[in-house]
């Protein structure tokens, strides 16, 4: 073997090492990860109110649902009005941990009292997406959470004109 084939015999031995050495530090260098990231409890927003907009009842009354797309429909003797009164189902904005399993539970029927008298009855509706769902998300964006109900109206002489107010309460659950 002549005195450069030893030192190219050599050389590519070398590099060789080298290039073995580099790839084992490369491989050993790398962040590896073997846990989830730690619980985040859920953090909740409201973006918009639930509401159900104008309408006229007659004698009979009736019921008003919005779905949580935020269509509206009326049942019975109820005229739905549109003179400018925003109806929209409750929007939510979620923020936790991808992954996250959560479910809605939503509260008992609540009655809702008029600035004229009278009381009307909300029942919480439906949700979307449906309850129990997975986050999908990874904070800091949110998931957002559309949750519908239905208003229990009676005839005229129960619920006169005005507005109607009250609060409701939904529990997310994690799980």
């Amino acid at each position: 073997m002549s005195f450069l084939n030893r030192i190219l015999y050599l050389f590519n031995r070398k590099n060789s090492i080298l290039i073995l050495l580099g790839l084992l530090l490369f491989a050993f260098s790398m962040e590896l990860s073997a846990q989830e990231p730690p619980p985040r409890p859920i953090e909740v927003t409201v973006a918009q109110n639930l509401g159900f907009g104008a309408f006229a009842h007659g004698p009979t009354g009736g019921t008003v649902t919005i779905d949580p797309a935020g269509s509206r429909s009326g049942s019975v003797d109820i005229i739905l009005l549109n003179l400018g009164y925003t109806y929209s189902a409750a929007v939510y904005r979620l923020v936790a941990n991808a992954g996250t399993v959560v479910s809605v539970l939503n509260g008992s029927d609540i009655t809702l009292t008029g600035s004229n008298g009278g009381t009307m009855v909300l029942h919480i509706g439906a949700s979307t997406p449906v309850s129990p769902f997975v986050i999908n998300t990874i904070p800091p964006n949110y998931t957002v959470l559309n949750l519908g109900g239905t208003l229990t109206v009676g005839n005229s002489a129960q619920n006169p004109p005005g507005a109607y107010t009250g609060l409701f309460y939904i529990t997310f659950i994690q799980e």
